[in-house]
C-alpha cells in the first residue's frame, strides 16, 4: 500500500474510533498517565500492520491490539528483575502482526485462561467476566448483579486470586513469557 492510501486509510478508518478507544483504555488500564503514550504506541503497531496488510474489519483489529498491547506491558512489568538490570534501548521488541506460531501460543494461552476461569467460583467468574471482558465499570457490574461495589469488590479479588493460583500451577513452555518452563508437581 502507498504510504498516501495508507495514511489516508488510517485517518479515514482508525482516527475516528479514537474517542472509543480512550474510553476502553481508561476502563482497562489502571494508570491514567499512560493512556496518551500507550495510544500512540498502539496507533504505531496499527500503522506497521496496515503497511504489511490492511485489516478487513479496523475497528475489531483495533481493538484485539489495545488488549494485546496491554498484555504486552503488564507481561512486562511482571518480570522485574530483569526490567531492573536490561538495558531497554538493547531490547527489539516485534510491533508486527503475530506469526502463525504466536497465534498457536495465544491459542493455548486463552485455553489455560478458560480452565482457569473453570476453577474460580460462579459469582467471582461473573465479576471477572463483567469487569475484565466486557468492561463495564465498577458500578455498572455491581447494578447489575444486585450487590454493592464493596461486595464485588471481594469477589472480583477472590477470583483474581483463584485465576493466579489456577496460572500459577499451569506448565509453561519455555520462551513464552521470556521464563523458564516450570514442571507441574510430581513431574521429573
Amino acid at each position: 500500500m502507498a504510504r498516501s492510501d495508507l495514511d489516508n486509510w488510517f485517518v479515514r478508518e482508525i482516527l475516528p474510533l479514537e474517542p472509543m478507544l480512550m474510553r476502553f483504555l481508561a476502563r482497562n488500564w489502571a494508570n491514567k498517565g499512560e493512556l496518551a503514550d500507550l495510544r500512540q504506541e498502539l496507533y504505531v503497531r496499527v500503522y506497521e500492520a496496515a503497511a504489511r496488510a490492511k485489516p478487513l474489519l479496523p475497528k475489531p483489529f483495533l481493538f484485539q491490539a489495545a488488549r494485546n498491547l496491554m498484555i504486552d506491558h503488564l507481561r512486562r512489568r511482571q518480570i522485574v528483575s530483569i526490567e531492573t538490570l536490561t538495558d531497554f534501548e538493547s531490547l527489539s521488541v516485534p510491533t508486527h502482526e503475530p506469526d502463525p506460531e504466536r497465534q498457536v501460543g495465544a491459542r493455548d494461552e486463552l485455553r489455560l485462561l478458560r480452565q482457569a476461569l473453570e476453577a474460580v467460583p460462579p459469582r467471582a467468574r461473573e465479576v471477572i467476566w463483567l469487569r475484565k471482558v466486557e468492561g463495564y465499570s465498577q458500578r455498572e457490574a455491581a447494578k447489575k448483579m444486585g450487590i454493592t461495589e464493596g461486595t464485588l469488590e471481594v469477589h472480583l479479588r477472590t477470583g483474581m486470586r483463584f485465576l493466579a493460583d489456577a496460572l500459577a500451577d499451569t506448565d509453561i513452555p519455555t520462551g513464552k513469557f521470556g521464563a523458564p518452563a516450570r514442571k507441574k508437581a510430581g513431574e521429573a
